[in-house]
């Protein structure tokens, strides 16, 4: 029981990137899934796509000129 909870802890800190691109809904959260799927087990892809889901590029904003 205590692996199974441990693997789900590190599945959840794994995608965290993914889940706060769609929290804060960001344009290219697609993106930042296949990056942090195929990337994240580098800790460098994870860094990346963790620092791209927290940018200012969101749905809800619009574009000021």
């Amino acid at each position: 029981m205590g692996t199974v909870i441990l693997g789900l802890i590190i599945v959840c800190i794994y995608f965290l990137p993914t889940v706060l691109a769609n929290f804060n809904k960001h344009t290219k959260s697609d993106s930042i899934f296949i990056i942090n799927l195929f990337l994240g087990w580098t800790l460098i892809g994870w860094v990346i796509a963790l620092a791209w889901s927290v940018s200012e590029n969101n749905r809800d904003k619009t574009k000021k000129v």
